[in-house]
């Protein structure tokens, strides 16, 4: 059910070493970012520096270590929702809030903060933004996505004018205090702190979780079981430019395991206190311990009816609705005697579970969104339920299988203490498990998705395309479900996903259209016999961009328009006009609407070099058509591509008429050929083959031949694809455990590079180009480059250009990589 997917540790150095702090935490984004803390001791100085490291799953060696400048050691780190920002609080009251610098994952600052001075932070989390939704795992089978996943009313904590949700984040102390800081849109922080109620009392353990109304809820606890575990309700508000925080105490509980005469005195200490979900406040988790074992108990707050006595109901009869109701804690689940627990991770898929007593359908029962994980002393790892607490899976580390019998047990308490996972957090689909060990090294897991009981290969692709299907629609990145695609599901999850998609209604397709392509492009990069497809789904990436970027250079001539825009007229237009005659269609087109300035023209030549040089090499390749290894080829049969770029060589053609030098080179056999014209005859030709998705019909001889003779009439072109990602994933699928060192680079290649791909491998010393800026950077650039942590797409990290088209081509992709990956900074002899 679990395997090792990779370690990570650290280089032993003879002056410095990285040792867990206590106590360590760490946290995992909706973008696949891990942040952890360790601290750095100097062996000469005798001093600790508390760290931060961040790292993404792909590329876990490459870490971004930064000295936090916590004085004390870190006890909350907390990401926000968008998965871009990072808060740390530690043990002194500073809070500090980190974002990236210049959009690069591997590269961050802290700008703003918060301090409730020489009071420890126990418990942070941002401000809920009101956006919830939920996962109908019953339905996983229904066509309409709205079906899967339906938005769920839920109030953000704080409003701005207009209902826009306020951002800024809320702590507890350890002295009972609740502290709020919001961010204010002109950059300051307003912050205020209140006491959770008048009497304050050491606070041990809490936790933070929000209702649908907009209310915080607070759970906090001193630490001894024998104690109550209270809750108190937080609500925020500005009032005259100024932050206002109203508490007020909910019901309380007692744990089960202490009104037990016969445990009464066995658990003294609560180790762990956890809502099940951020968005949950009416279920927690709760963990009690000695110095050997631990019980765990979840409990659930219910609306019970009071019951009145017949005294009473006689003067003023109790009829339905009316009778009084009062919240109150029940039990759901406990365990028996475990080990002593290390670490506590759950799941972070809201998942909609609508029997609430737990007869879930036998194929979703196993699904991974619904198990917690739970680490132990002797270093093993169990998921259960994260209702009913039963076992689902098991993860023992080789190190320490569990021992049989009582002699076994004590001879390894004599031994020394086991490396176990002292923090731990689960991806945000639940099928990997991140842990930070007793030595500071970082563990990835595998989670079966179906939990390790046997079901059948359509159900664990069901939860997979389910689970893909989540991270479409939420724009999360799905890291860990690539974990679990072996190279021959590829082909079946790509057209799974396809139907699926069509399925959708059109306005839904059209926010989805680049996202299901960087999904198919990631998802080929698995298998040696898709590969050559990422190259299609990056360049179709790279149409799309460049067709919507030139259309909307394009401005009406009058302002008194009709409805539609130039660039919805040229489609229209090159639509319903099917002639091979590029001037022809050119003429039915209001010319005045594609006037531009020159400079601007110029300045795109780049961009329209690859749609001249793209036509050229697919039109080269039409003969070689039975050869789906080339890249280039899914291309041949797709109507809508071909029709975009039939689009752009008419809006080339008539920029070329006002600016010549922006036209695409070719280096043609004759100078009295047209190439633009003939390639344009060829493409139609091509395109009237497949524009009808139903109705594809093969290309004919004539064709065929003309485009046989392209490469004795012009220079066919070397088209620069995305070089194969240099990335762990593709490294993963044998199920071997790969072991990689933090700030080492390892020498992985891609998959075993055969001759059919010579096309799209660049030898060392060849020279590397800006793939978003088609520009040439030499074989050794001087330019510093960031590439994208998905795709492996280079470009530089600051602008050559001055002109404003194409800084705006350039901002498009200043967060992101057209696939939707993060950045991350290049060294400068990058390879």
């Amino acid at each position: 059910a679990m395997d090792l997917a990779y370690v990570c540790e650290w280089e032993k150095k003879p002056k410095s070493n990285h040792c867990p702090s206590i106590p360590l935490v760490c946290a995992w984004s909706c973008r696949n970012l891990i942040a952890f803390t360790t601290d750095l001791r100097n062996e000469e100085e005798k001093d600790l520096t508390h760290m931060v490291h961040i790292i993404d799953t792909e590329h876990p060696w490459d870490v971004y270590s930064v000295n936090s400048g916590h004085t004390e050691v870190i006890t909350c780190l907390e990401w926000d929702q968008s998965g871009s920002r990072l808060l740390s609080a530690d043990a002194d009251g500073h809070i500090k809030c980190w974002s990236m610098t210049d959009h690069l994952a591997n590269s961050w600052e802290s700008t703003v903060g918060s301090l409730v001075e020489g009071d420890p932070v126990v418990a942070l989390s941002w401000l809920h933004n009101g956006v919830k939704l939920a996962l109908h795992v019953e339905k996983s089978g229904a066509s309409n996505f709205g079906e899967k996943f339906s938005r769920v009313k839920f109030s953000p904590s704080l409003t701005l004018f207009g209902g826009k949700p306020m951002e800024g984040w809320i702590a507890v102390t350890i002295s009972g205090l609740v502290t709020v800081s919001l961010l204010k849109p002109n950059g300051q922080v307003l912050t205020s702190t209140e006491s959770l109620c008048r009497l304050r009392c050491r606070v041990a353990l809490a936790d933070v979780a929000f209702t649908g109304g907009g209310n915080i809820v607070v759970a906090t606890s001193d630490g001894s079981s024998t104690s109550p575990v209270q809750f108190y309700k937080v609500c925020v508000s500005v009032v005259n430019e100024k932050c206002k925080i109203d508490t007020e105490i909910l019901p309380s509980l007692f744990m089960r395991c202490t009104t037990d005469p016969a445990r009464k005195d066995k658990y003294p200490a609560i180790t762990h206190l956890k809502f099940l979900a951020r968005d949950m406040s009416e279920q927690v988790l709760l963990c009690a311990s000695n110095q050997n074992s631990s019980i765990v108990e979840c409990w659930s707050l219910r609306k019970e009816g009071l019951p009145v006595n017949n005294i009473f109901q006689q003067i003023s009869p109790v009829v339905g609705d009316k009778q009084p109701m009062i919240l109150k804690w029940r039990i759901l689940s406990a365990t028996n005697d475990l080990d002593r627990v290390s670490a506590v991770a759950l799941p972070k898929l809201p998942i909609s579970l609508t029997n609430t007593d737990l007869k879930v359908a036998n194929d979703t029962k196993f699904f991974p969104g619904l198990g917690l994980a739970l680490a132990f002393h002797d270093g093993s790892v169990h998921i259960v339920h994260r209702l009913s607490l039963q076992m689902m899976a098991v993860f023992y580390s080789s190190s320490s299988q569990r021992p049989v019998d009582e002699q076994t047990i004590k001879r390894q308490r004599t031994a020394g203490p086991l490396v176990h996972f002292k923090a731990m957090q689960l991806s945000w689909t639940s099928l990997a498990l991140a842990g930070i060990d007793s030595h500071g090294k970082l563990s990835m897991l595998r989670i079966s998705p179906s939990m390790g009981h046997v079901l059948d290969m359509n159900m664990s692709l069901r939860h997979l395309l389910f689970l893909l299907e989540y991270c479409m629609v939420t724009g999360y990145d799905w890291w860990d479900i690539l974990l679990h695609v072996q190279p021959n599901m590829v082909q079946n999850l790509v057209e799974k996903l396809h139907e699926e998609y069509m399925r959708q209604n059109a306005a839904l397709q059209q926010v989805l259209s680049t996202r299901i392509v960087a999904m198919k492009a990631s998802l080929c990069k698995l298998s040696s016999s898709t590969i050559a497809r990422v190259c299609d789904y990056h360049a179709k990436l790279f149409l799309i961009a460049i067709s919507c970027t030139l259309k909307s250079l394009l401005r009406p001539h009058f302002l008194n328009t009709p409805d539609k825009s130039p660039g919805d007229r040229l489609t229209e237009i090159c639509s319903k006009i099917t002639d091979i005659d590029i001037d022809k269609v050119m003429i039915n087109l209001k010319t005045e609407e594609f006037v531009l300035e020159t400079t601007t023209l110029q300045s795109l030549q780049q961009l329209i070099q690859w749609v001249g040089d793209f036509v050229l090499y697919l039109l080269a390749s039409l003969p070689n058509q039975g050869s789906p290894v080339r890249p280039g080829h899914s291309f041949l049969r797709d109507g809508a591509s071909l029709g975009m770029f039939r689009e752009l060589m008419v809006v080339i053609r008539i920029w070329g008429l006002l600016k010549p030098s922006c036209l695409p080179v070719y280096t043609a056999t004759s100078d009295t050929q047209d190439s633009m014209s003939l390639l344009f005859r060829l493409l139609t030709k091509l395109w009237l083959c497949c524009r009808e998705e139903n109705h594809i019909t093969e290309p004919d001889d004539t064709l065929i031949d003309e485009c046989c003779l392209l490469p004795s009439q012009l220079l066919i072109p070397n088209i620069d694809w995305l070089p194969i990602n240099d990335g762990i994933i593709s490294k993963l699928q044998n199920k071997q455990l790969v072991r990689l060192q933090f700030g080492k680079a390892p020498g992985l290649v891609g998959h075993t590079v055969s001759s059919q791909f010579d096309a799209f491998v660049r030898a060392p010393g060849q020279p590397k180009i800006d793939h978003l800026r088609r520009l040439h950077l030499g074989a050794y650039p001087t330019e510093e480059c960031k590439s994208c942590t998905r795709c492996g797409c280079v470009t530089m990290l600051k602008s050559p250009n001055k002109v404003t088209a194409v800084k705006q081509w350039e901002q498009r992709w200043i967060k992101n990589c057209l696939c939707g990956g993060l950045w991350r900074r290049m060294p400068l002899s990058y390879s």
